[in-house]
């Protein structure tokens, strides 16, 4: 109860998008990341 959520910030951005363009899975891209497969879903699109 009462989890912390915090906004993707740039960096992050960034570090998905270049994870993206190397064919990585979202579930490994949000595993590196250390967030919810949906939440990088929603970023790419």
């Amino acid at each position: 109860m009462g989890e912390q959520y915090s906004q993707i910030d740039f960096a992050e951005r960034r570090h998905i998008q270049d994870m993206h363009d190397a064919k990585m899975p979202v579930t490994a891209i949000a595993a590196a990341l250390g967030r919810h497969r949906s939440t990088i879903h929603r970023e790419l699109r």
